[in-house]
């Protein structure tokens, strides 16, 4: 990729990926996205969408590998730098009854979404990236998923669309039920049930400053505890495809009577990511210096996020169809109805 005969044309590529991320900021910034509660994330995978479907004909070729490095290995770093917005003692300070509910509705929602992308006869990588991305913390947990799974760009992008349309109708949903007093919980119940069901952290943001200030502290300690979760479930996720390629695969590595297992795929940015978050957990640094690395990872993040975009046609949408927009849908429903009960009934047991 960086190879003397090509460097340049690599950087040419990750330039423009860069060009485009400061539109994204840029444009995050303007109030009517701000009111739309659109991270720079968002806006950046839109943009590229746009390129993607109007200019990317004229994209050089050369100018590839750059885009493709933005999509694995600066996303890979992103993900590691991630840990700097979390601390174990912010999970500790919320109590165990969120802990058990963000648990359950992360196992659920994986659970529900593999069993209905069975019933829909999705492809598997699709199904995946969905779940995890309602799952646990949106287009974060999207990206985070693509690597370990290895599948396509255009995958990954309908993933993420999900989880704009539905985090983005839950975002606006919540804070009007519960000012119709249609949901009757507590502040701290409400907190609980809105950082557990919430898409993205932006998304946990929008809908807990449009309720009380209470209510926006608890949920988005809540919504963190459930982006602590990405490393473990990429940890098994990579364990299980291992094994299972060794079933499916395994008579073809044999080799004097003896079987060659596949090589396994362990995301190891996610022990890094785990890492961080244990650094940060001891306050060494200054705020000035953690909030720098969470600007510089929030950054990173939009580069990968519009590089998915300029990969991805609306063809590629098309061949998608509707069946993943129909997985994202009833788990949109599972985390409403789910996530409510469980914030209702558990949290004064707990």
């Amino acid at each position: 990729m960086f190879t003397k005969k090509n460097r340049h044309h690599t950087i040419h590529g990750i330039l423009l990926i860069i060009l485009f991320s400061f539109a994204a900021f840029y444009l995050s910034e303007v109030e009517f996205i701000k009111q739309l509660s659109l991270s720079p994330l968002i806006v950046g995978i839109l943009i590229g969408m746009i390129y993607a479907n109007s200019l990317r004909s004229h994209l050089p070729p050369t100018w590839i590998p750059g885009i493709q490095f933005c999509t694995k290995s600066i996303l890979r770093w992103a993900i590691i730098l991630y840990g700097f917005r979390l601390t174990f003692q912010s999970v500790l300070d919320v109590g165990f009854a969120a802990i058990i509910i963000d648990l359950i509705i992360v196992i659920g929602t994986l659970a529900i979404g593999m069993f209905v992308g069975k019933l829909l006869k999705m492809d598997r990588d699709m199904t995946i990236l969905t779940s995890a991305g309602s799952a646990i913390c949106g287009a974060a947990a999207v990206l985070g998923t693509e690597p370990v799974l290895q599948s396509k760009p255009h995958k990954t992008a309908v993933a993420v669309s999900t989880v704009v349309i539905f985090g983005t109708i839950a975002m606006f949903l919540y804070p009007v039920l519960y000012k119709a007093g249609i949901i009757d919980l507590s502040p701290t119940e409400m907190g609980i049930y809105t950082g557990s069901t919430m898409h993205e952290v932006a998304h946990a943001v929008g809908a807990g400053n449009s309720m009380t200030q209470e209510i926006a502290s608890v949920s988005i300690i809540v919504k963190m505890i459930r982006v602590m979760m990405l490393a473990p479930f990429l940890l098994i996720l990579g364990l299980l495809i291992t094994n299972n390629q060794d079933i499916s695969e395994g008579t073809a590595y044999e080799d004097k009577g003896k079987k060659a297992r596949p090589k396994v795929t362990i995301p190891w940015f996610a022990f890094g990511f785990l890492a961080v978050i244990g650094f940060n957990s001891l306050d060494l640094l200054p705020s000035l210096v953690v909030d720098s690395f969470n600007y510089i990872d929030t950054f990173m993040l939009t580069m990968a996020m519009t590089a998915l975009g300029v990969e991805t046609s609306f063809d590629k949408f098309k061949k998608a169809g509707p069946k993943p927009f129909l997985l994202a849908f009833v788990l949109f429903i599972w985390l409403i109805v789910g996530g409510y009960l469980l914030s209702k009934y558990l949290t004064p047991i707990l």
